[in-house]
């Protein structure tokens, strides 16, 4: 038996899978973790289709996924499978299969893995809710195994592969009437699939639980592992990706966190990064994701029998802390920005940390992204400094300092052991949670209501960081904890890709009252594989700011601006996701807190838009439909005033403000 839903909470070990043949790549069962994307032309244009399969290929990917909407497509992967061939190419492909069990079936003859949504592949989504009893329920699932078990035994029969991917926003009304907009419901939408593939003696089977809500995907996955492990006894390969994740810094940052946090638990067998952009750009970022576990050892953190996990993994709730100031507590959590490295310190440095100052008017214009605190190492403002913002300066500075308001001391962990006495006021602690401190450090902060914790949270893992927030927990100890990110990598994917898999995942199991973030090789402008810019910030302390925010927005802990749901492009697109996702990005990104979706096609909408608040989906060529939340406003709205018809809605319903 598992320990709760992984091999080991403390130590790096990879989940044991049963293995899967797909063609001739092995999945599973300890395989390296395999890299898979997905076509965005239309599968008919076979020309198009196999010459973006090759660039993916020969960009890296592992697995190369393609639409097949209907009889027409899945009867083309032959053709574009035969080419892909010709042309030296033996990577495995995907027919993607969502509404069509008849296209599925033709499918599972050509190519060598299909994935079949089980929220629509028998069942209907009208967004009804239906009182099932029992035996209704059960008539239900004898439905789905007539329509199911003829696509298995087909598989079985050519040796064809099979992913059960069962997505957040589109659960069938039988799966939402009974298990509600749930982890649970998305569990048991796959396992009843699961279940009828088992009894086939059918078992080459990947799953997956996507979502675009990080917190709920890992529930998602950590919930399925636990359940098959309870009653199989064996897990099955797992596939990992964070739906319609968006484009730009936030998608890398909102995949980074939801597949980095159950890599870090050794969960997971392949995983797929969804941009909105062309696939091979996806590439390079699932490349680095992986590239964090390859040479990952296992070595035993802290015997499992001492770890009492303070936190349910199922279930997402804060730390209880006593606030500190405004840390902790019912406050939302805090931004801490980096100044020290500044040699002069003046008032257009603090412009990258959102704050403005006027001089013709003496006065500071601070934004929604603007850091709640700011560590200046040595070295005190010399200037009036705005209301909001408050100074960490290293104790040694603050001793020496005359006016400490709104000033506070900074401590490494010796220091603070070998003062003898604290400080009354609000001070910081850097801890450093992979070294012994033995009883010393708790018995000194249960006496502290102080202090605030500065806690490494670094590429070694996540043990570390769980063994000293059980410490915590096992004395009694609710002092606020900020996490303290630390990049040294080296281009722009792989420092967003580390700070979110190590901050973003403790957050989501709430742990963490703040996030700093720090590295030690300035901004790096553009990205090493495509030379794209996707930061346009002005320096170092303005991308490390805007990070921070950006994974406490992925995280749901702290909401600072507006947030896209925006699926990648596919074959069934019906328009140009990219430009339009840039042009509803530039009309409203102003607007704090709301929630837009941006889907390309009816199988990725209304459904998939999940807890968006507007929705934008393709309804046909040239054609749009809009949302509010899942209620149709406006049908076969012509693409050229869209957007426009978009921001009327957003007026229409009070979510609109005037970007002054």
């Amino acid at each position: 038996m598992l320990q709760q839903y992984c091999a080991s909470l403390t130590d790096y070990k990879r989940l044991k899978t049963r293995e899967v043949k797909i063609g001739d790549l092995l999945l599973g069962n300890g395989h390296p973790i395999r890299i898979q994307t997905m076509t965005t032309t239309d599968t008919m244009d076979t020309a198009a289709t196999v010459a973006q399969t090759i660039r993916c290929i020969e960009a890296g990917a592992e697995l190369v996924r393609i639409t097949a909407p209907s009889k027409n497509e899945a009867e083309n992967l032959r053709n574009i499978k035969a080419e892909v061939r010709a042309r030296g190419y033996d990577t495995p492909l995907i027919a993607d299969i969502h509404f069509t069990p008849n296209a599925a079936e033709i499918a599972a003859r050509i190519v060598e893995k299909v994935r079949v949504n089980p929220g629509n592949y028998v069942d209907k989504k009208k967004f009804d809710f239906i009182e099932y009893t029992d035996a209704a329920y059960a008539e239900e699932i004898e439905h789905i195994r007539k329509r199911f078990t003829p696509l298995v035994r087909i598989c079985k029969e050519h040796g064809t592969a099979m992913r059960i991917g069962t997505n957040h926003g589109s659960l069938s009304d039988r799966i939402m009437s009974r298990y509600g907009d749930t982890p649970i419901g998305m569990v048991e939408s796959a396992m009843e699939f699961l279940r009828i593939a088992r009894d086939e003696d059918y078992h080459q089977i990947i799953l997956s639980m996507k979502s675009s809500n990080p917190q709920v995907m890992v529930q998602a996955y950590r919930l399925l592992v636990q359940k098959m492990d309870e009653e199989f006894g064996e897990c099955y390969p797992l596939h990992l990706g964070v739906t319609e994740a968006g484009d730009g810094e936030d998608g890398r940052i909102k995949s980074a966190i939801g597949i980095g946090t159950l890599l870090e638990d050794g969960i997971g067998d392949t995983i797929r990064v969804s941009l909105t952009e062309d696939p091979e750009f996806e590439i390079p970022v699932c490349k680095d994701i992986v590239k964090r576990y390859s040479t990952r050892k296992s070595g035993l953190i802290v015997p499992e029998e001492q770890l009492a996990l303070p936190y349910n993994p199922f279930v997402y709730k804060r730390r209880a802390t006593e606030a500190v100031g405004n840390i902790g507590g019912g406050h939302v959590p805090v931004v801490l920005a980096d100044l020290s490295n500044t040699k002069n310190l003046d008032v257009n440095n603090f412009r990258d940390i959102g704050y403005k100052y006027d001089e013709s008017s003496d006065k500071w214009h601070i934004n929604d992204g603007a850091a709640d605190y700011v560590y200046t190492g040595d070295k005190m403002p010399d200037f009036a400094l705005p209301g909001t913002l408050q100074v960490i300066v290293h104790h040694t500075k603050w001793k020496a300092l005359e006016d400490k308001t709104k000033c506070h001391p900074l401590y490494v962990t010796e220091e603070y052991l070998a003062a003898n006495e604290q400080p009354d006021v609000m001070h910081f602690v850097m801890i450093t949670p992979w070294k012994n401190y033995g009883n010393v450090l708790a018995e000194k902060l249960k006496s502290n209501k102080n202090v605030v914790l500065l806690l490494s949270a670094d590429d070694n893992g996540f043990g570390h960081v769980r063994k000293f927030f059980s410490m915590l927990a096992k004395h009694g100890i609710h002092c606020p904890v900020i996490l303290h990110g630390d990049s040294h990598a080296p281009s722009v994917d792989e420092q967003l890709i580390a700070f979110a898999t190590n901050t973003g995942g403790l957050l989501l199991d709430g742990m963490g009252d703040g996030v700093w973030l720090t590295n030690d090789i300035g901004w790096i402008k553009n990205d090493k594989i495509t030379g794209r810019t996707y930061l346009e910030v002005k320096s170092n302390e303005q991308f490390l700011n805007n990070t921070a925010f950006s994974i406490l927005q992925a995280t749901r802990t702290r909401i600072s601006k507006t947030e896209y749901i925006s699926c990648p492009s596919c074959g069934r697109t019906l328009f140009d996701l990219q430009e339009t996702t840039a042009k509803i990005r530039a009309a409203t990104n102003h607007l704090k807190g709301v929630k837009i979706a941006i889907m390309g096609c009816i199988v990725n909408g209304p459904g998939e838009m999940a807890d968006a608040d507007f929705g934008y989906v393709g309804s046909g060529p040239g054609k749009i439909t809009l949302y509010k939340s899942k209620e149709v406003m406006k049908k076969n709205v012509p693409s050229e005033v869209a957007v426009e018809e978009l921001i009327n809605l957003l007026k229409e319903h009070g979510a609109w403000v005037d970007n002054g």
